[in-house]
């Protein structure tokens, strides 16, 4: 069997799977049953420094997006850090870390930007026996007018000098949380290397409102007739997640940083996918709100199995392998050219391909009077709208024409051209010439 034993910076756990800093690690007791139920790893909810008390809401917290069948596919939350007091939290990390040595235990912090905050917190950390520190500089909602979460997470700098500190005060692996709510995320990721940090997690929450109560006129969720913006997160999160993993992976400034891959992780696939694109582990946190702890199985299972299936032999030969293949649209080969073909034993004739087609693409669809459906080769484009919308699986696939064959649509060769810096439509092409 694969070897789904992770080594992350130096912090060791049977399998990648991580709870993220969120309200399932609140306590001790959530913590236990979690690494009971399989879990390789947990970040502690986000501790805060000695100081003013965190008061969370006592109203509802969570806004909810579902899908048709009503699948929770995002949450939006207002819910501040921990707002237990902090010896607590340090006495009852310092027990589980006893008992289960050989999980992972990492602590979530988040301290306004002041060297000697920073430098007294990080003394109790230590006295934990905690495996590492994650550095909240993300979370969008709550804490920024105190000068923390995503007001440090976007500015470079303060990432960078704050990292400083950590590394300065302490022995302990460090581990900074990025905010997507930014432009570029290789910016921030540059500024936590040049601070030393061990590696970097993201994605933190996004920026939100997912709904309105349009009898009340307030943001849900509504706290006495009032709401606010809170952190977005769930499947729904995941392709921006990917996408912002694959950047700091494949950047020349943090290419080979190591990442712990956050958003919408919920099955083994979408664990496995944000390891291929560089991600040496993943948290999970939605997946646990909505199906309890014991998804982790499923979790293990599956990759486990998918590893054998491939023949890899742990998850560290799974790490960065789709990165080569992630690049810039102008690279991609204008030589691969593909039709779509429908399985005329597979259609149901329900029509979703002819009416996406027709209204809203390139009428490459036609329908017969007996609802038969069928593809129009010098009209298709291959965006692949049709498979994307067709509700039978592999009912419609693309067919790749062969170099040198007649593309029906243009009427020339396939294999005309490599990419798009030398096609003749290209300005630059055109002004090298």
């Amino acid at each position: 069997m694969a070897d789904l034993t992770t080594d992350f910076i130096g912090i060791k756990s049977p399998n990648p799977f991580w709870l993220a800093s969120a309200p399932p690690t609140d306590k001790e007791y959530n913590v236990r049953r979690a690494f009971d139920a399989g879990w390789g790893g947990v970040v502690w909810k986000t501790l805060g420094a000695e100081g003013p008390p965190i008061v969370n809401v006592n109203g509802p917290r969570y806004g909810a997006v579902y899908g048709a069948d009503r699948r929770l596919l995002g949450l939006n939350n207002i819910e501040l850090i921990t707002d237990r007091p902090l010896e607590v939290n340090l006495r009852e990390i310092k027990q589980v870390k006893r008992d289960y040595p050989d999980r992972a235990l990492v602590i979530s912090l988040m301290v306004p930007c002041d060297e000697q905050n920073w430098k007294a917190i990080l003394g109790h950390i230590e006295d934990t026996g905690a495996d590492g520190v994650e550095l909240n500089f993300g979370c969008p909602h709550g804490m920024s007018e105190r000068g923390m979460g995503s007001a440090v997470g976007q500015v470079p700098e303060y990432i960078e000098m704050v990292t400083r500190w950590v590394k300065q005060y302490s022995r302990m692996p460090c581990i900074v949380k990025l905010t997507p709510n930014i432009t570029d995320i290789c910016k921030p990721a540059a500024a936590a290397k040049r601070g030393g940090a061990d590696a970097v997690s993201l994605i933190n929450t996004i920026n939100s409102i997912t709904s309105v109560d349009l009898d009340n006129f307030a943001p849900e969720p509504t706290i006495d007739g009032k709401g606010a913006h809170g952190g977005y997160c769930g499947p729904a999160v995941k392709p921006i997640a990917l996408s912002m993993v694959s950047e700091i992976a494949r950047h020349e400034e943090t290419g080979g940083l190591p990442i712990s891959g956050i958003g919408g992780v919920t099955t083994w696939r979408d664990a496995a996918e944000f390891m291929a694109l560089g991600a040496g582990n993943v948290q999970v946190c939605t997946a646990a709100m909505t199906y309890g702890f014991r998804v982790v199985q499923e979790m293990i299972s599956g990759l486990s199995q998918y590893l054998d299936e491939k023949e890899i032999g742990s998850t560290a030969d799974l790490v960065g392998r789709a990165v080569p293949n992630v690049t810039n649209w102008q690279f991609l080969n204008l030589n691969y050219v593909t039709k779509a073909e429908i399985d005329q034993d597979l259609c149901i004739k329900c029509g979703r391909c002819y009416a996406a087609c027709e209204d809203t693409s390139h009428q490459a669809i036609a329908m017969s009077d007996d609802r038969v459906f069928s593809v129009i080769d010098e009209e298709c484009v291959a965006c692949n709208l049709c498979i994307d919308v067709c509700p039978v699986e592999d009912c419609i696939t693309m067919r790749e024409l062969p170099v040198g064959a007649v593309d029906p649509r243009t009427g020339k060769k396939v294999g005309a051209y490599a990419n798009w810096t030398t096609h003749p439509n290209n300005p630059m092409a055109q002004a090298a010439e």
